[in-house]
């Protein structure tokens, strides 16, 4: 089995979780830190829920690194690994990550929980507020207030004020509700209540 499979097989699984949640969308290879790194899918509502997939194809040499992005950002973290990988993985991932095992034929997959996913004990506030485009960034900068001299910040400028002025919990609200309610992501993002 490879990355496609899994991907594949996890997307459905997640599409039909949440199939009548209107608050949820499901996102591919959403981008952290500007796109240095890519987790696999994304579960948007009221938590930012990511899965990375380790299939029998793959190494586990970039997990340290990923798990030090993807846990600056998320509020839950799950890898889903096949079986020839479960005993590394297990002591790479944070105990805080949920693993998720991989089984069966490419055709035939079907996942069992090693362990669920706990709340994230440090995420970061400035990681976070980077999920953010610049002119969504902008915007939020306005409905505080602010809509002098922000247009002709940097964009790091921008986030450091948005962290600066805004409370956590609500700073990570106003991220989740962003990328839910965009329209223009690649095509591989899915919005549940478009019956898709």
């Amino acid at each position: 089995m490879n990355d496609v499979h899994i991907r594949t097989a996890l997307k459905r699984k997640l599409l039909f979780q949440y199939k009548d949640d209107r608050e949820t969308v499901v996102i591919e290879e959403l981008g952290v830190h500007h796109g240095a790194s890519r987790i696999d899918l994304a579960v948007v509502n009221g938590v930012l829920h990511g899965f990375e997939l380790k299939s029998d194809q793959d190494t586990l040499s970039r997990l340290p690194e990923q798990t030090r992005a993807y846990g600056a950002v998320f509020d839950r973290l799950t890898l889903v690994v096949a079986e020839c990988h479960l005993r590394r993985a297990v002591d790479v991932v944070p105990d805080w990550w949920g693993i998720r095992v991989v089984h069966g034929k490419p055709d035939r997959l079907s996942f069992s929980d090693l362990k669920l996913p706990m709340n994230n004990p440090s995420p970061d506030a400035f990681s976070i507020v980077c999920l953010l485009w610049r002119d969504e960034a902008l915007r939020f900068l306005a409905e505080l207030g602010d809509t002098k001299s922000a247009s002709s910040k940097s964009r790091s400028e921008i986030y450091a004020e948005l962290v600066e002025k805004v409370n956590f919990d609500h700073l990570r609200g106003m991220v989740r509700r962003c990328l839910r309610d965009r329209r223009d992501w690649r095509a591989a993002a899915r919005r549940l209540s478009d019956g898709g």
